[in-house]
């Protein structure tokens, strides 16, 4: 049966548009269609305000973090982008939409998730997405620097190789803590260093790999 989601997306769209307050980071966020991004037994909450399960341990993100997360990277239309942790997909989607003249890298540690999302990516049509399987090695040292670094996955200590993979002028948006408890953390580097902003609590799964959490 098809299910009818046009109310619950405008509803969450209207609450995220008060709450997140940028109008470039909703309207990407609308033209996407989340319900292709999560299980078919997940679709009736696709525009839920709610992190959602998609297999191998692992989530597709609130809507309204998301939302932040994005508003926070301050992504340009030229920016090229890397994102750790792919997942579903669905963040490198809305960062598609917001770069139509620049290009998103995004690293996927589980094959059959980066699989999956390079597949539908493709298929949905963001042709300047590019999928790659994780390596050790936190986010794609060879590929930078990036003008705009997301993580979608906590990691204990800020990521000294993703500090390393900013470009002059860029930002990284990270959750840091624990692996149960988090503070969403955006670095910008100018010039002169790093300024460092705490943007409030968050809860996500853990970041493996150097320099982050152990399988264990």
């Amino acid at each position: 049966m098809e299910i009818d989601l046009t109310d619950a997306k405008k509803n969450l769209f209207k609450s995220l548009s008060n709450a997140v307050g940028s109008k470039s980071v909703i309207e990407a966020m609308e033209t996407v269609p989340r319900e292709r991004f999560v299980p078919p037994e997940s679709r009736h909450l696709a525009y839920s305000d709610i992190a959602l399960a998609i297999g191998e341990g692992q989530t597709i993100s609130q809507p309204y973090m998301v939302a932040l997360m994005t508003k926070a990277l301050g992504v340009k239309s030229t920016d090229r982008v890397l994102e750790v942790g792919t997942g579903s997909g669905y963040q490198a989607a809305v960062l598609s939409m917001l770069t139509p003249q620049g290009k998103v890298l995004t690293v996927e540690l589980v094959p059959s998730l980066a699989k999956r999302a390079k597949e539908l990516l493709a298929e949905l049509g963001y042709g300047n997405v590019e999928v790659r399987e994780a390596v050790p090695i936190i986010g794609c040292p060879a590929s930078g620097p990036f003008d705009a670094i997301i993580v979608a996955a906590a990691a204990p200590r800020l990521p000294g190789s993703l500090i390393g993979q900013m470009a002059v002028g860029g930002r990284l948006v990270v959750p840091v803590g624990t692996r149960k408890n988090q503070e969403l953390i955006q670095v910008l580097r100018t010039g002169e260093g790093l300024s460092i902003h705490t943007l409030g609590r968050c809860r996500f799964v853990p970041l493996i790999g150097e320099e982050a959490f152990s399988k264990d």
